[in-house]
């Protein structure tokens, strides 16, 4: 099955957990949009919901679906956040922004009594890593934020290249915060606690990738002879 397909059995799944009154965190990325995009199709069927959007492309998905949606502002509380994950770990420990969402994933997952992550079974890994962890940074003073989160990572017992994220156009990418990303590529994370507290010591540091001990649950979807089968890590309920 192609990823498309297991992203859309993953968000399948994550649709059963939805129910009439819920207050959803709306999350980003491909597989986050295949959930709205089904969540879309039960609201024109007449389920009754609210989403706080995790980004303003989200919103504009959800909005163009006929989704009702609100603020954590109006609704700080709020009842499941669906979103996906660049890795997960068995430890239900995420790498996420590769969407360059991550603030507001997090401040949405946050708020939530429970976060469920769907993905793909490829982001399930036994060590975090791999995938370069992004750091949202202020652009006051960028320089020495990325010397000063060089040499947190290097003291957490990680090492690899610190790049600033460009987009298509060779300008950096802006977050919907109109912050900027550092992709820290560092092939493994023996210990992501000790990391996340390393860079939350450097100044000019907004937020980091980890999500550590957030999700609730993830539903991976994976090929299984030619048919979707899902995997669940932790609890629904």
């Amino acid at each position: 099955m192609s990823g498309p397909d297991l992203r859309r059995a993953a968000a399948a799944r994550a649709l059963e957990l939805v129910e009439p009154g819920m207050r959803l965190g709306l999350g980003t990325g491909s597989t986050a949009a295949a959930f709205v995009d089904l969540l879309g199709a039960r609201v024109r069927d007449g389920l009754d919901v609210v989403g706080v959007p995790t980004s303003e492309a989200t919103r504009r998905q959800a909005q163009g679906l006929g989704i009702r949606l609100a603020t954590l502002d109006e609704l700080p509380h709020l009842d499941l956040t669906i979103d996906g994950a660049d890795e997960v770990d068995n430890n239900l420990r995420l790498i996420k922004g590769g969407g360059a969402a991550l603030l507001r994933e997090k401040i949405v997952a946050c708020a939530s009594h429970r976060m469920v992550v769907i993905a793909d079974a490829s982001k399930h890994v036994a060590t975090l890593g791999a995938f370069p962890l992004p750091i949202e940074v202020n652009l006051f003073g960028l320089t020495a934020t990325q010397q000063a989160v060089e040499e947190a990572i290097a003291a957490a017992g990680c090492r690899g290249p610190v790049d600033l994220r460009l987009g298509p156009d060779g300008h950096p990418v802006k977050t919907d915060g109109g912050h900027v990303i550092l992709d820290a590529k560092l092939g493994r994370i023996p210990d992501p606690e000790r990391l996340g507290t390393a860079l939350w010591s450097v100044p000019g540091v907004v937020e980091h990738g980890l999500f550590l001990g957030i999700a609730t649950a993830a539903i991976l979807a994976a090929d299984v002879g030619g048919q979707a089968e899902v995997t669940i890590l932790g609890r629904l309920a």
